[in-house]
Parts: structure tokens; sequence; C-alpha cells
């Protein structure tokens, strides 16, 4: 069975990728050209940006979809492996209802969580010697918001007052390692001066929206499928038995 799951979680992780990819195509790519192209504006006199760009932005674009493809299919392969570990344990006992809680929480806990913090920046904003140190905290936020699941998760099945109290328990569990690393962790703001604001609000709000269409079109994928296949054997299961 796990095999079974790790097959279809890598094949429509490809899928949802490639709707992803769609739409950040369709929403993120012209706000990064704008990017390119404001910086290029400041950029001195006699200083040829082309030299420097190793692929071209027509090929850039061809390997969006390359990227997301292999970003679902990564996802994809451990989302099966998480699913099948929690299939019966946690969570709702339907197969399409486990499947959208699961992705729903992966979205908030490694998405949304470090997102607030570490928003994501076009390519021309940012300082370049950075890029070490923001990837080191952006990867510490998502390790807060895998391990605030796994308080929240463990609180809730300690809860035996009722679902109110057990998702209030949860919430809050959930929040206050949440809200301590978000005012601890040190604040990075490399915008240059002078960069539109709307453009960084629309490549952001892209950016996010890209994230939310994958998680989305995947936990759907994946549950519509998986509850498809517990009927078609539970259906097996009632022919097969004697009268």
């Amino acid at each position: 069975m796990v095999r079974t799951l790790l097959v279809r979680g890598l094949l429509l992780g490809l899928l949802a990728g490639l709707i992803a990819g769609g739409f950040a195509f369709t929403f993120g790519e012209p706000q990064v050209d704008s990017a390119i192209a404001l910086e290029a504006a400041h950029e001195a006199p006699g200083h040829d940006h082309a030299e420097e760009e190793l692929v071209s932005r027509p090929g850039q674009k061809a390997g969006l979809f390359l990227a997301t493809g292999l970003y679902g299919l990564a996802v994809g392969g451990v989302f099966a492996l998480v699913y099948a570990g929690l299939r019966g344990r946690v969570g709702p006992r339907s197969e399409g209802a486990l499947a959208l809680t699961v992705a729903g929480t992966a979205f908030v806990a490694v998405i949304l969580v470090p997102f607030v913090k570490y928003p994501a920046s076009p390519p021309a904003v940012g300082d370049p010697e950075t890029i070490n140190s923001r990837t080191v905290l952006y990867l510490v936020m998502i390790l807060v918001g895998l391990a605030a699941t796994v308080i929240a998760v463990a609180t809730a099945r300690r809860v035996t007052a009722g679902p109110w109290a057990r998702w209030v328990a949860a919430v809050v569990a959930f929040l206050v390692p949440v809200i301590a690393a978000w005012t601890l962790l040190p604040t990075v703001n490399e915008v240059p001066e002078g960069f539109s604001a709307t453009l960084l609000w629309q490549f952001r709000l892209a950016s996010l929206g890209t994230q939310l269409v994958f998680w989305t079109a995947f936990g759907v994928l994946f549950g519509w499928v998986s509850d498809r296949a517990a009927h078609r054997a539970a259906a097996r299961a009632t022919v097969a038995s004697p009268s």
C-alpha cells in the first residue's frame, strides 16, 4: 500500500506542480520582468546586464515548469510517505478528508509560517552576500512551523474535554512557538530605497498564490483519487464476501 501511495503522490505532485507552474507563469513572471527592467534602469551607464545572464529570460520561463514539476515530484513523494504514516492514527478517517487536512496543515506549517516572517522578493531585490544567512533563517522558520504542528497535534490528543476544547488547545499550542519565532528571529529588509512597493506586493502575492494553488490542487487531487480507490476496494470486498 505504501508503494501505491508513493506512486500516487509522485504523479499527482507532478501534475499539481505543472498547474502551479501555469499560475506562476501567468501571474509571477510579469512581476519578475518588471523587477529586472527596474534593476536595469538603475544600473550604471555602460553596464551590460545581458553579459551576466547565464540563462536567457525565455529559457528561465520555460525552466519554470521544469522547476515546479520537480518540486511537485519531491513534495508529492514526501507527502505520500507522511500520509501513509498518519492513516488511521491521527486526523479524519476518510481518505479524502485526511488528504485535504494534511495538505492544508503542510501549507500553513512549511509555506505560510516562514512566508509571514521572510516573504519572497523579486530577483532584483536582496544582497547576494547574505543569501546563505537568509536561507538558514528561512529553513529555521520551516522547522519552527513543523515543530509547532507536532506540538499542536500532541496537545490536542491529550485534551478530552470535547472537540472545541481540542481545537482551541491545538491553535494555542501552534501559535505560541510560531509567534515567539516571528518575534525573536532577526528581520531581513534588503529592499532598495525607491523600489516599487506595488511591484513588490504583487510579486509576493503571486509567489504565495503559486504555493496555494499547488497545495490546493495536490490536496484535492490526492484526496479525490484516494477516496475513489477506497470506494473501489470496499466494493470489491463486498462482492467477494460470502452472502
